[in-house]
């Protein structure tokens, strides 16, 4: 008799960035946010397309799912409001520290309604709970593949962690030990995402610009004052409320005070112009994580001995500040997984119930990226789009796109599974010469329809990678910055920001077979293995995961071509 499949299903749901994972047996059968889905950036609904298409690609229904693993645990929020309570008499007055401990109270009522929904919906299935910051620590260590590491992970909030140290080990059951952890309101994410609102920008969607803006301004200007608000102690960091005051509400996002406006300067309206002081405002907000992150790095040195760091959460998304780690020196390797953020706990959840359970070794997570749907050898209606026309290329594929980009074409790139995370690598990508004389000008005007200052990635390929990048290790998954050397600044200026650094993708030929086949042919018209990479969208819009969507991108935007599973679309 056949043996019944181990079935775990994970989620990320209600909070931000829904995504799901599916593991039979160990394995990891996919995971897909479900805004590649459904069109929504960020969505917080209930992750229906992305459960549909993971079942249906293992060929099962929800009457199969043993276990329905949420990434957050509810009854924390009740066992811990009483010390939520107490801390928060300790920077608030009475009435809002019972209301910031009620508030904790309201998220576990909430959250534990809402994994009773899910249960329903998976007759024969347990909703198992996991910590979040365990599913987040799971799901950089396993993705990394190492025997052991130390495991990073800074976030703006889990349960009541906002930044934990913990010990992974045996990728084959991974596991991890958590050895030290700050807690609300002491948070990173809370304090870049408070900045990034008072700059005029979307909290939890655009940290990214001010970071970007950040290489413009001078972090002098506003450097005590950050040391101030954000204070590094033996074992990390803490908050001072003065400038970033708790709210009433357990889900409600700290935001700047008005000491730090009397300090700093007005919010600024997003229709306002930016000017020098948002500028330096973003710089010291940038140097002062960064040198916090590092911080943290040390510390977890120091508890776990390891020679290796895995860093997850959503602050590890902040390429510059790894970047700094690496260059510190404090590890022998760092590695960031391709979803650090909360999207990614839907795997780590699952891979918690999995080790509870001590099941069989898992496999297709350790370095895997293109997990998602495909869409390789499906019919393609373009009625909907009659500006648009096709034509099918042969099985030269590489060297044609290459060719096209030599000539000077900035093209969409539609092949392949979806990939994990926030980053394009590869296979929802827009690629662009680098060598091309006002590339960068022209994507961001008319491709990407975002701010001028904003710099875009390089992908290199990883055997000649030190020749324009100093980083000394691999980067696949973009999630690093690095510096640059002098071939870099002289033969692509474009992919360098302000600050002597790029975001790095490096690409072997067993990660990405066609985008090492178009560098290669790339490089050999040109000289320079080195493309620019960008996430196929427009900005305001998630990375396309659907044929439609990607053509819906193409028309709507300055892409002057669209490759979608061998066939070469342009309007």
């Amino acid at each position: 008799m056949k043996r019944t499949p181990s079935v775990i299903l994970g989620l990320c749901s209600y909070t931000h960035d829904s995504s799901a994972a599916l593991l039979v047996e160990g394995e990891l059968i996919g995971f897909v946010e479900e805004e590649r889905l459904s069109g929504q950036k960020h969505t917080r609904d209930y992750p229906t397309r992305a459960v549909e298409w993971l079942l249906g690609r293992a060929e099962l229904t929800a009457a199969d799912v043993d276990a329905v693993a949420y990434n957050f645990q509810p009854a924390r929020y009740f066992t811990e409001s009483p010390a939520a309570l107490r801390l928060a008499l300790s920077t608030a007055t009475r009435d809002r520290a019972l209301a910031r401990a009620c508030g904790f109270a309201k998220v576990a009522v909430r959250t534990q309604r809402r994994t009773r929904l899910i249960g329903r919906q998976f007759p024969a299935a347990r909703v198992a709970p996991i910590l979040h910051h365990r599913a987040h620590q799971l799901t950089a260590f396993a993705a990394s593949g190492w025997n052991e590491a130390a495991v990073l992970v800074v976030d703006s909030l889990g349960e009541r962690q906002t930044t934990t140290i913990a010990r992974g080990h045996d990728p084959r059951r991974p596991r991890t030990h958590t050895l030290e952890s700050i807690n609300d309101p002491a948070s990173l994410g809370y304090v870049y995402g408070a900045v990034t609102e008072h700059l005029g920008w979307r909290r939890g969607d655009e940290e990214g610009t001010v970071m970007a803006l950040a290489a413009l301004g001078d972090p002098a200007r506003f450097r005590r004052l950050f040391a101030r608000a954000v204070r590094t102690t033996a074992t990390g960091f803490v908050i001072d409320p003065v400038y970033f005051p708790p709210r009433a509400l357990a889900s409600g996002y700290p935001r700047t005070s008005l000491r730090f406006v009397a300090e700093t300067c007005p919010e600024r309206d997003p229709s306002e112009p930016l000017t020098d002081v948002h500028q330096d405002l973003a710089a010291a907000l940038q140097e002062r994580t960064e040198l916090v992150m590092v911080h943290l790095a040390r510390r977890a040195r120091m508890l776990t001995g390891s020679r290796r760091l895995c860093v997850g959460g959503g602050v590890a998304t902040n390429c510059v500040s790894i970047g700094r780690i690496i260059e510190a020196g404090v590890f022998d390797e760092v590695f960031v997984p391709p979803a650090p953020g909360d999207a990614g706990t839907a795997i780590g959840a699952a891979l918690a119930v999995h080790a509870d359970s001590r099941g069989r070794p898992v496999a297709c997570v350790a370095r895997s990226c293109y997990l998602g749907p495909s869409y390789e050898g499906q019919p393609l209606d373009l009625t909907p789009w009659p500006s648009l026309h096709q034509k099918s290329l042969g099985i030269e594929t590489a060297e044609f796109l290459a060719d096209q980009l030599a000539h000077g074409m900035i093209v969409g790139l539609f092949q392949g599974p979806v990939e994990a995370g926030p980053r394009a690598l590869g296979n929802r990508s827009i690629l662009a010469s680098p060598l091309e004389p006002g590339v960068v000008e022209r994507l961001n005007a008319t491709v990407k329809y975002r701010e001028p200052f904003r710099p875009f990635a390089p992908m290199v390929l990883a055997e000649r990678a030190s020749e324009f990048f100093t980083l000394g290790q691999q980067a696949p998954y973009m999630s690093m910055a690095s510096g640059v050397t002098d071939k870099a600044r002289e033969h692509v200026p474009a992919i360098v920001h302000a600050n002597g650094t790029s975001r790095l993708q490096t690409v072997t030929k067993a990660q990405n077979p066609f985008i090492h086949a178009v560098l290669t042919a790339f490089a050999r018209r040109t000289g320079v293995p080195v493309l620019i990479n960008t996430s196929l969208n427009v900005k305001g819009k998630p990375i396309c995961g659907t044929p439609e969507m990607a053509l819906d991108c193409l028309a709507d935007s300055g892409l002057d071509a669209l490759l979608l599973e061998g066939r070469w679309i342009t309007k």
